[in-house]
Parts: C-alpha cells; structure tokens; sequence
C-alpha cells in the first residue's frame, strides 16, 4: 500500500464523519421543530456508509435500516452498508476493508417520536398532544463525540503516513549522497 493510499482511505473517512458531524448538528438543531414542509414533527436523520472496492459480500443490517434503505419495507438483506448511530456499527466481512468507505445515504429514523401534552399548541392535535421530534439529544451527543474521534483518528492516520513518507524520502536521500 502506497502512502497515496493512504491518504485516499483517510480522506474518504474525512469525507464521511464529516457529514455525519453534520447530520448529527442539524438533528440537535431540530429537537424542538413540531412542524415540517412535509407535514408533521422533524424525523430524525442518519448517515449510512458502505465500503468502497473489496468483495461486497452481504451481510444483515438492522432491519429498521433495511427498510429506510430500500424505501418498500421489503427485507432487503443483500445491501452492504454500515451504519454510524445508536443502532451500532454492522460490520463487513474481511473482504470489504482497505479501500476506505462512502456514504450511502441518509436516511430518516422511523422511530416514532414521543407525544407531549400541550393543548394550546398550534400543532396539538384534537386531544391537546403534540408530536415531538424522535430526536434524542443524548444519542446526538454520542453520535457527534463518535464521529469527532472517528475524524480525528483519520487525521492522525495521514499525519503519520506524512511522517513515514518524509523519512523514507530523508532515508533514500542519505544513501544517494554516499
């Protein structure tokens, strides 16, 4: 592996927590919004990765992503993808790693949001309910602290294979001056 690999694989990670850093402030953003152009409370949204290049072999998602995912409530076990949120990371087979990884999509969670009592509500419906968010700020947290380490870990990563380029560059240059 060349050190331009290197770089291509952190960067493609770069990429994806980056938009999940995103994703995870907008939901946090959101947490109170009762009221979409689509009708109804804010639906949550999580970011879907799949592997880039190797042998996309299948493997079993949550089915909660498999549904979002194909859009038919049809079980679609066949879609290689790993998920960044609560729902924890799926894992490919040892086949589908070294190539780095590319966002899917992002999906909403169909998680239902809970229902607070507030009959002055302009959104409260005939029994004084307003439907929340299903965001949950701890979750959010968790997933924003997540995909920071995740980031920095990949900036680390080409750090040092800058590092062992330069030696290698500073290694053939002393045995060309001899």
């Amino acid at each position: 592996m060349s050190a331009y690999n290197c770089f291509e694989i952190s960067a493609t990670g770069l990429t994806a927590e980056r938009l999940r850093m995103d994703v995870a402030a907008n939901n946090i953003a959101n947490v109170d919004t009762t009221r979409t152009p689509e009708g109804g409370p804010y639906q949550r949204e999580m970011v879907v990765f799949a592997p880039r290049g190797g042998d996309q072999s299948p493997f079993r998602l949550p089915s909660v992503i498999e549904h979002a995912l194909d859009g038919t409530g049809a079980d679609s076990r066949t879609t290689p993808a790993v998920v960044a949120g609560p729902y924890g990371a799926v894992m490919p087979t040892d086949a589908d790693f070294g190539q780095g990884v590319s966002v899917v999509g992002v999906v909403g969670d169909p998680t239902p949001g809970k229902l607070v009592y507030e009959p002055g509500n302009p959104d409260a419906n005939a029994q004084g309910y307003v439907a929340m968010p299903n965001v949950s700020m701890i979750n959010e947290m968790v997933d924003m602290m997540s995909a920071t380490r995740a980031y920095e870990a990949n900036v680390t990563a080409i750090q040092n294979a800058k590092s062992m380029a330069q030696q290698a560059i500073g290694i053939v240059g002393q045995s060309v001056a001899f």
